[in-house]
């Protein structure tokens, strides 16, 4: 079947639409990175049950069989087998996946040999400092290739050494994470101190992980962690909904007036993500949890596409919760009052320097915003008056966050195209089928 939906070069997104359906997610982009890396750290048998088929993820699936793991898929997950040996030498690609690529370096770190990691020009541009200055001071050595501090790097493993270190994670929580993984795996416990740190839940994700794996991980209190050296034990894991996918169904809902509900994610996750639903609810949308997932309705304001969207501004401090101010500036021109999102200096180092993308992308369609060094100011021009109808195509800038969402913008504002739509595959494949099923065009 083909549709407005299916096009690789440009997608012209349904205005005057009210959101209506079900939905699921699809699996946390972020727990899988972080089952994968503990099978590849563990070396034990792994199955992975329901986890993310993406391209971020399948990068992580190629970088294990560059180690000789074994990877057979069935029909709801993956079965990792590890090698007896590790191979010497391997080159690892990251594509643009910076949760892989920082993984990835530190985990090499424990390994017995040789391992060049690298990525796309992007991921070269992505800054990994904080992190390889760390594992240099515990006695690591790494060797850049162009520039200190990011890719390509080679990183000489198989002696970790624990002892205490301090790291700058103010740009991304990524690096605590990553240490706290390759610390189970050091000569003694790894004791990890991040006095700036952004994206905290993240963390508490890795921590849950670890131990869903038999390691264990202390946390001190004030931005600091001891990891303890563990014997990871074999395990089946099951990864469950995305709560930064479940975000733009969630906003379609309430952009449009329509009502969604999304299958499979709980309230009580310790995603943090999930706060985007109690945005939503600031805003003046409606959000209901049940058993099997959340009910989002957005306020009635006659036709899909008249003006006024019952929603009103905010002002959030998004630092926890970076993936979401895309989403969030997306809703904003059509929220009473004005829109502030705070202290996401971060977002610039990310898939694009998100901040800028949005910016821009947000002035092409006709709205005003204000960008700010960490954050975004965003007037409601459309609360009360339409949006313009003069046909527009918007950039991704190679990023599938911008691209849902601008895409949440088009649902409102007549004639925008999207760009470069396969980039959503990073992380969620089905986003263009899964919205036209909610727009009424796809079964």
């Amino acid at each position: 079947m083909t549709g407005w939906w299916s096009s690789s070069t440009e997608v012209e997104v349904p205005r005057g639409r009210r959101i209506a359906g079900t939905v699921r997610p699809p699996s946390s982009k972020s727990l899988t990175h972080r089952a994968l890396a503990l099978a590849l750290l563990g070396r034990q048998p792994t199955v992975v049950v329901r986890p993310l088929e993406a391209e971020d993820t399948n990068l992580f699936l190629a970088a294990l069989r560059a180690l000789e793991f074994r990877v057979e898929t069935f029909a709801n997950g993956i079965a990792i087998e590890p090698p007896k040996v590790l191979p010497s030498t391997a080159d690892l690609f990251c594509g643009n996946a910076g949760t892989m690529f920082r993984l990835v370096a530190a985990i090499a770190a424990t390994l017995p040999g040789r391992y060049r990691i690298d990525g796309v020009e992007r991921l070269r541009e992505r800054p990994i400092h904080p992190l390889t200055g760390a594992l240099q001071r515990l006695g690591v050595r790494i060797e850049f290739e162009k520039s200190e501090g990011h890719a390509p790097l080679i990183v000489e493993g198989g002696r970790l050494e624990g002892g205490s270190v301090e790291l700058d994670a103010s740009a991304s929580s990524q690096y605590v994470s990553a240490l706290l993984l390759a610390g189970q795996r050091a000569t003694s416990p790894l004791e990890i101190s991040a006095p700036a740190l952004v994206s905290g839940p993240y963390v508490d994700l890795t921590v849950g992980m670890i131990e869903r794996f038999g390691g264990r991980v202390e946390a001190r209190g004030g931005n600091r962690w001891i990891s303890h050296p563990s014997d990871l034990r074999p395990t089946e894991v099951e990864i469950e909904a995305d709560f930064s996918a479940a975000a733009y169904p969630a906003a379609a809902a309430a952009i449009t007036g329509g009502e969604v509900r999304i299958d499979a994610v709980a309230g009580t996750s310790r995603q943090g993500d999930r706060r985007f639903f109690d945005l939503l609810q600031a805003m003046g949308a409606t959000v209901t949890w049940t058993a099997t997932g959340a009910i989002v309705a957005g306020g009635r304001h006659g036709s899909a596409g008249s003006a006024g969207s019952g929603l009103h501004a905010i002002t959030a401090d998004l630092s926890d919760i970076p993936d979401q101010v895309p989403t969030l500036a997306a809703l904003a021109p059509f929220a009473r009052g004005t829109t502030r999102i705070e202290n996401v200096a971060h977002l610039r180092v990310k898939e694009s320097d998100r901040l800028a993308a949005m910016t821009s992308e947000l002035r092409r369609v006709g709205a005003e915003v204000e960008e700010l060094a960490g954050g975004l100011v965003i007037p409601g021009i459309w609360a009360e008056s339409p949006p313009p109808d003069s046909p527009v195509a918007v950039e991704a800038h190679g990023d599938h966050r911008i691209a849902m969402a601008m895409a949440l913008v088009g649902l409102r504002r007549p004639g925008v195209g999207i760009q470069d739509p396969r980039c959503v595959g990073k992380s969620y494949p089905d986003f263009w089928r899964d919205l036209a099923r909610l727009c009424g065009d796809a079964e």
